[in-house]
């Protein structure tokens, strides 16, 4: 019996880049072997363990034959004559296929270290196409990796387009699409998900919704890169610059679906895309089950951007209206993201990295302004019912109107 560390914790440590999770494979064991020496079986499709005093994974080393549709439809076979070479031939990527023996000696059959010396994403072999969640991974590696300078190899792009065009990606779960979507919003360039994802066919089929905004055209005069998807690709990339919460980094690749579905005859105007995307938000998060923060800070942002923008020409009743509706009296912190979210929008355009963004500093101060006001003070000069809300809200317009005519814009 052998054990060898596999995985991301070999790839990472080879990137000298963080990594918290520790894989194990078994060769030579059975799972009474692994039972009898204290191991707990956790697997259910296959023979997972956990070991008795790590706690961390140790899989029998095993092949896989492909039996059905989708990335379920695959039969394990999983005994002691399994090698490691057998077992590394079924993983998706070269620099994934790498593995430690307790002595640190490295076991590298399909040329991971030589595509992490070229910075190359690439598939073992031919049986990545098998198993339609690769498409994804690829695209989130991608992600990941990329301020590290990889890219995905041709040939293995070639592969993902041909798992698109197998219809394969259909079968995927909405938890699976989510997971992987999820996972690429906590790395520095999330961005590259979509765009490999653009790339190989497959965001039309797992989030048409965003994919519709490629090829739409804006107004050149606001918009100087001109395309709606690249416009997105690089508010995603400034959300993610501006900030590391996943929420803010969601509703930066959400605040423009509503131009997708913009009659062609109206381009390059989006008048009504502010209300549009609305549904659009709601239908995407619906079907991929993403988490309520996430969607309600998405309608947020789509509903109020354009507001937000010209906050300079706005009534102080509009302010306060805006504020309403983002319910900061009881959530400040939705205020702070939504206008992150803003500032990315604004920079995130041709020759705008840099533009500064006063409406943020804007909205914070008419938001202290009205939340300076005492609802306990309106009770005790004898307010009643529902005269308290209307002189709460005179008051805090009164307070915000002051922010207004004393503010500075530059």
């Amino acid at each position: 019996m052998q054990t060898y560390l596999v995985g991301g914790a070999v790839r990472d440590k080879l990137l000298n880049i963080e990594n918290y999770d520790r894989d194990w494979v078994v060769v030579g064991a059975t799972s009474q072997i692994l039972l009898d020496l204290g191991y707990q079986a956790v697997g259910k499709d296959f023979p997972v363990f956990l070991h008795p005093k790590t706690h961390e994974e140790y899989a029998l080393a095993r092949t896989e034959r492909k039996s059905g549709s989708g990335y379920t439809g695959f039969d394990c076979y999983f005994a002691q004559d399994v090698t490691l070479e057998e077992d590394l031939i079924r993983r998706d990527l070269t620099i994934n296929a790498i593995a430690q023996d307790e002595s640190g000696t490295l076991y590298d059959p399909y040329g991971g270290q030589q595509d992490i010396q070229n910075k190359c994403l690439r598939h073992v072999s031919r049986a990545f196409v098998e198993d339609p969640l690769r498409v994804l991974r690829v695209a989130r590696f991608a992600a990941k990796l990329h301020h590290l300078g990889f890219s995905v190899a041709q040939e293995t792009l070639n592969l993902m387009r041909e798992i698109v065009d197998s219809g394969e990606l259909q079968t995927l779960t909405a938890e699976r699409v989510w997971q992987e979507w999820h996972k690429s919003l906590l790395t520095q360039d999330p961005q590259v998900f979509i765009e490999v994802l653009q790339e190989c066919g497959a965001l039309a089929v797992v989030m048409p919704e965003i994919s519709r905004l490629f090829g739409v055209p804006q107004t050149e005069k606001w918009h100087p890169e001109i395309d709606t998807g690249i416009h997105t690709l690089m508010v995603a990339k400034r959300s993610a610059q501006l900030s590391k919460v996943p929420e803010i980094r969601f509703a930066a690749q959400m605040h423009d679906l509503g131009k997708g579905v913009t009659p062609q005859q109206e381009w390059p105007s989006h008048k009504m895309h502010c209300h549009t995307g609305l549904n659009i938000i709601e239908s995407l998060c619906k079907r991929l089950r993403v988490p309520n923060q996430y969607k309600e800070l998405a309608l947020h942002v789509c509903k109020q951007h354009s507001n937000i923008h010209r906050a300079q020409e706005l009534k102080a009743t509009t302010v306060l209206r805006v504020l309403d509706s983002f319910d900061v009296w009881r959530k400040p912190n939705v205020l702070e993201q939504v206008l992150m979210t803003c500032q990315a929008d604004t920079q995130g355009r041709l020759g705008h990295e840099s533009t500064p963004y006063p409406q943020r500093d804007y909205f914070v101060a008419t938001y202290q302004a009205a939340l300076s006001v005492n609802v306990q003070q309106v009770i005790k000069d004898g307010f009643t019912g529902k005269d308290i809300r209307e002189e709460l809200n005179k008051r805090r317009t009164e307070a915000i109107e002051q922010v207004k005519q004393s503010w500075h814009w530059r």
